[in-house]
């Protein structure tokens, strides 16, 4: 038996790879190219599609919207490029198509919350998160943490000093709970070594290590929840978006 039965349906981790639905049954012949950003910048994936001249080789159709699945020439190397969703389960099912697909290697961007004291757009490699969501758990046994592949940290790493550009490395605390983050949690998460939040990370690398893909990614900071009486979305880091996705282009080139 694959099963680990528990109390907690959540805890009751599968070993079976395989799954009733695969990520491929949509598009079973579908190649995508072995690199690939999966960023979750919105618009800005659009743009930088347009201006580079990407082809949309499929999408990917859910309930809400419509996502281009692009390919690029990029120094010579073909890239897959695609607009992540928020949140933990529909990034989830993206990326898993994405790996059924081919795609091996991905390095994704976006914003968090800041816990501790930090300016805003600044940038952040986290090293590994903190699994406060529920998608992780079907892709890997219960664990407090999951780490961030190594080579996809030295490469993102890599491409801000290339650039001269600051940063810190982070704990992240992975989330599903926005609303959710209580004063006592955020504490708690502080004493644990996080420093800022988001909704994905922990999801996304449990994929991919599930998997045996390579999967990082590039962080700025948005909104602050350092000062627990008084919380500021700031600008949510809106001067950063373009540039995490071009560093987040080069940086899975030196994976």
């Amino acid at each position: 038996m694959s099963l680990t039965e528990n109390a907690i349906p959540l805890l009751e981790y599968d070993t079976d790879p395989g799954a009733v639905i695969p990520p491929s049954y949509e598009h079973p012949s579908l190649r995508l190219p072995k690199k690939a950003v999966f960023a979750f910048l919105g618009e800005a994936v659009d743009r930088y599609a347009r201006a580079h001249g990407a082809v949309v080789v499929d999408e990917v159709v859910t309930i809400s919207k419509r996502h281009p699945v692009y390919v690029l020439t990029v120094e010579g190397q073909e890239v897959c490029l695609v607009e992540a969703p928020l949140g933990a389960p529909a990034a989830a099912i993206i990326l898993d198509a994405m790996l059924a697909h081919g795609v091996q290697e991905v390095i994704s961007s976006g914003s968090c919350g800041v816990l501790v004291e930090m300016e805003e757009n600044v940038f952040l490699v986290p090293t590994r998160a903190l699994r406060d969501e529920g998608t992780s758990y079907h892709y890997l046994p219960p664990s407090r943490f999951v780490d961030i592949s190594a080579p996809a940290r030295r490469a993102v790493e890599e491409t801000l000093r290339v650039h001269g550009l600051p940063y810190t490395e982070a704990v992240a605390w992975t989330t599903d709970g926005f609303y959710r983050e209580t004063a006592e949690k955020v504490s708690r998460r502080k004493r644990e070594g996080c420093t800022v939040v988001e909704m994905e990370s922990a999801a996304l690398a449990a994929v991919a290590q599930m998997r045996g893909a390579v999967w990082g990614t590039l962080l700025y900071t948005a909104d602050t929840l350092a000062d627990l009486d008084h919380y500021d979305d700031r600008g949510w880091g809106m001067g950063s978006v373009d540039r995490a996705l071009a560093l987040a282009v080069e940086a899975v080139l030196r994976i």
